[in-house]
């Protein structure tokens, strides 16, 4: 099948108290295992991509295996930019084909960040791609995005409320205690928050930073509201982790065939566990 939004599968498990899994698609062996963990389970899956990541890969080929990935998926599978840092970044990313799109003022004040985050939704809606924003700040690294959680802020439900109705976003990444990265602790996360933000908003809600958060944590905020969850420390975490391992045990090695396997047999077991965590 074509790649699809992210429209209906967040429609869907928003009102069924499931969550989507999101993993960030680095290259073709980590894009194969994601595809291949979420067939293996019969979900739909989304792959995600910071600008870093496109700009790394090269759209071209970022959107072929993309395509490739879905056409011979027995899932659906949609392509999510994450982080989209500027109007220009987001309107690439559509004219390339993406099916799905975040626009990230969060650190911008308020006006502002209602600002673009509409124009955006005025550019994505007419084609029918959905558009995910950010309220409040969500703490650590993600590529080259750095927030010092000490600067972190949570989202306030009311302006939250006042967010959505004004920018006409399709689902909210909201601040409520995760963080981008490896953690060094278990995060405390702000449920009671979380409750009053999907009763002002009423939209899909979506957790950043879920790498390193616990199953019970996670479905817990699944039965709140959040319908899509991102992961992606965690898988690179373990592909180096392999492929380290690979040639410690096989240092003459040379074969690229040969020593990206592990890594890849190990990110599918992973996106395996995650999106049956998700299942609710």
């Amino acid at each position: 099948m074509t790649l699809v939004t992210t429209k209906e599968m967040l429609k869907d498990a928003y009102a069924n108290r499931y969550a989507i899994g999101a993993f960030g698609a680095h290259n073709l062996e980590i894009i194969k295992a994601i595809i291949a963990g979420a067939e293996s389970v019969g979900a739909p899956v989304i792959l995600q991509t910071t600008s870093s990541t496109y700009k790394y890969v090269g759209m071209p080929y970022m959107m072929a295996m993309a395509k490739a990935a879905a056409e011979q998926a027995s899932v659906p599978v949609a392509l999510h930019l994450d982080h989209g840092e500027s109007f220009d970044t987001v309107m690439k990313c559509l004219r390339a084909g993406y099916t799905s799109v975040m626009i990230d003022g969060s650190t911008l004040p308020f006006d502002d960040n209602v600002k673009i985050v509409k124009r955006v939704v005025e550019a994505a809606a007419p084609i029918g791609i959905p558009v995910e924003a950010e309220l409040g700040t969500i703490g650590g690294v993600e590529d080259d995005l750095i927030v010092d959680e000490r600067l972190a802020m949570f989202t306030d439900p009311e302006m939250a409320g006042r967010f959505v109705r004004e920018t006409g976003i399709d689902s909210l990444a909201p601040a409520f205690g995760t963080a981008h990265g490896a953690y060094k602790k278990e995060p405390d996360l702000q449920f009671d928050l979380l409750k009053e933000i999907r009763e002002a908003t009423d939209v899909p809600l979506v957790m950043h930073g879920a790498s390193g958060v616990s199953e019970e944590s996670v479905k817990r905020a699944i039965g709140i509201g959040v319908a899509k969850v991102n992961f992606s420390t965690e898988l690179k975490d373990l592909f180096a982790e392999q492929l380290r391992r690979f040639f410690l045990e096989h240092p003459t090695e040379n074969d690229p065939r040969k020593y990206f396997l592990p890594a890849r047999e190990a990110v599918i077991k992973l996106v395996e566990k995650k999106i049956g965590m998700l299942q609710g």
